[in-house]
Parts: C-alpha cells; sequence; structure tokens
C-alpha cells in the first residue's frame, strides 16, 4: 500500500553511490480508513509501500475502486537476486528451509499463472511481463539493523553487496530480524546504484509472527517461515513489475493490485517451480469488469 505523508530521506546521506527514490508521480490521496502510523517514517514515506499484517489490510477485494495508471514506467521483466542480512543466517537451524525455498519460489514464479495476473497492466515501456530469472542468494552476515530501517539503510545495503545491478533488478532483502512492533510484514520501494535504478524490498523474519502468516496447509512440505515469506514475496514482486517507481498502477485511495487482494486467497494452491504455495491473488480490473475473480470480485491467483 502506498504510504502517503513524508517525503523519503536521501540515501546520499548513508551512501553517495546510492540515491532514493525522486519525488512520487502523483502521490496517493489519503483514506482514513486506512490509518497510517504518525510515527512510524517508513509508513509515511510517500515512495515506500508496505504490506499491512492480518487486521490491518483492506478487506478482500479493497472495494469496488479500479486500478488506473499513473503516467510511467512498468517492469516488462524482473532479475532478482536475493539478499540475506544478518548474522542468524550462519546458524542452520534459523535458516532452515527459508533459503532454499525462496530460491525455489523465485527460480519457479518466472512465467508462471501467477505473474501472469500481473500482465494486464501497461506503461510507458510496454506491457508488464511475467519473466523472472534468478540470480541465487548472496548473504551478509553482518549484523542487520533492528526495529525498521529506513530505506536508505536497504538501498545501501543493496549497492554493497551487488556489485553490477541491472536496472531491471528487483533486490529483496531478507533480515534475521523479528517484525516487533512495526506495523507492516515488507515494503517496496526503489533508488539508485551508482547511477542504475534499481528496485528494492524488504522483509522481516516471520518466525511464529501470527499477523504475517497466510496460514500455509502443512502438506505443502515448507515451514511456517518460509510460507510467510514467500506469501509476502509474492505481494511484493507483484507490486514491484506493475509500479517500480511510483508511476504505475494504483487506485484512488493508494492500493497497488496486490494491497486490494491482500490476506484473501483462491481454494487452490498457486502452484508452480514443482512446489505448491499459500500465495494471495492480485487484483485484475478484467476480472473485476466480469466478476470472474475468486472472490466474487477482482482477485485472482491464475
Amino acid at each position: 500500500m502506498k504510504a502517503r505523508v513524508l517525503p523519503a530521506i536521501a540515501a546520499l546521506l548513508v551512501l553517495a553511490a546510492c540515491s532514493t527514490p525522486d519525488a512520487p508521480t502523483g502521490p496517493a490521496p489519503s483514506d482514513p480508513s486506512l490509518s497510517q502510523n504518525p510515527n512510524d517514517e517508513i509508513q509515511n514515506d510517500p515512495n515506500v509501500h508496505v504490506h499491512l499484517p492480518r487486521g490491518h489490510a483492506r478487506p478482500g477485494g479493497g472495494g469496488v475502486q479500479l486500478l488506473q495508471y499513473h503516467g510511467g514506467a512498468i517492469m516488462t521483466s524482473a532479475a532478482v537476486k536475493s539478499i540475506f542480512w544478518g548474522s542468524s543466517w550462519s546458524n542452520s537451524s534459523f535458516v532452515g528451509d527459508k533459503i532454499s525455498g525462496l530460491g525455489t519460489f523465485y527460480s519457479g514464479v518466472g512465467g508462471s499463472n501467477y505473474m501472469k495476473t500481473n500482465t494486464e497492466y501497461t506503461g510507458t515501456n510496454g506491457t508488464v511481463g511475467s519473466a523472472v530469472s534468478y540470480g541465487g542468494p548472496t548473504t551478509d552476515l553482518s549484523d542487520a539493523p533492528r526495529g525498521s530501517p529506513k530505506v536508505s539503510a536497504i538501498l545501501a545495503e543493496v549497492c554493497k553487496v551487488i556489485p553490477n545491478p541491472v536496472s531491471n533488478g528487483f533486490y529483496p532483502v531478507y533480515v534475521d530480524t523479528p517484525r516487533g512492533h512495526a506495523g507492516y510484514c515488507a515494503w517496496h520501494s526503489y533508488g539508485s546504484c551508482s547511477g542504475v535504478p534499481v528496485q528494492i524490498a524488504f522483509f522481516f523474519n516471520l518466525d511464529g509472527d501470527r499477523g504475517c502468516d497466510p496460514e500455509s496447509p502443512g502438506s505443502t512440505g515448507h515451514s511456517q517461515g518460509l510460507a510467510a515469506l514467500a506469501n509476502v514475496s509474492g505481494h511484493e514482486l507483484s507490486e514491484a513489475v506493475t509500479d517500480p517507481r511510483n508511476g504505475g498502477w494504483w487506485d484512488a485511495s493508494g492500493a497497488e493490485n496486490a494491497d486490494k487482494c491482500a490476506w484473501t486467497f483462491a481454494s487452490q494452491l498457486v502452484t508452480f517451480g514443482g512446489s505448491s504455495w499459500k500465495i494471495q491473488g492480485n487484483w485484475s480490473n478484467r476480472a473485476y469488469a466480469n466478476s470472474s475473480g475468486y472472490d466474487g470480485s477482482g482477485c485472482i491467483s491464475s
């Protein structure tokens, strides 16, 4: 969901080679029914799009407002390289199936019916594509920030560990620290590293976090922590390809395509790459027009 109030702090204060987003193409209007925490810089940054937890996200379908185009670029493909930040990523019992499982997720999601839920949307550079290439994981065992790290900190980490970023890069950063009192499960934003535009995302450790848990069935074979990360990863990836740099698609209240279907799920699991996942759907204007979404409205997962 698009945050609404404060401008982003420039990452040049942290790393000269990195730069945070320009001003948004058109900040979404305030919606009192989706109040933000006025003291949370991330939730009030118009260049950060947060994934709210259960009970705080808009209910299924997000009302009847259609997604609207805001005059900028989309992503015709995504090149993903994941970053696992924190000393706990050296602990095999903490890691469990999370790094390998997210590798399976990103390796298999490209070209899937799930990614094709995003492809009705267009931008100045073409049509949203379903292609996703995965460049594998990289691990940084230095201490990850606690609490709610700023965009500048996550962008600086991406610029530090990705020596050759690409303009269609999507760089998700998974820390080993829990969410605590933060009012969101994850977020995505954008910036640049040495002049190269990049799309970034941030994820807490969601082990045992009921507010960010899709309650995936054990039949998928995934741990709870992996299942939670996979669901929010699908959310952020879908929003990044349809609104990578604040010129894409969101509705009149500021909700992007995944926001409008947050914490709603089709009756069937999503399957790709030889694995099944419980992942929320994404909003389709076409499905809404035809009342063909799994929620009787506009949410589709394939």
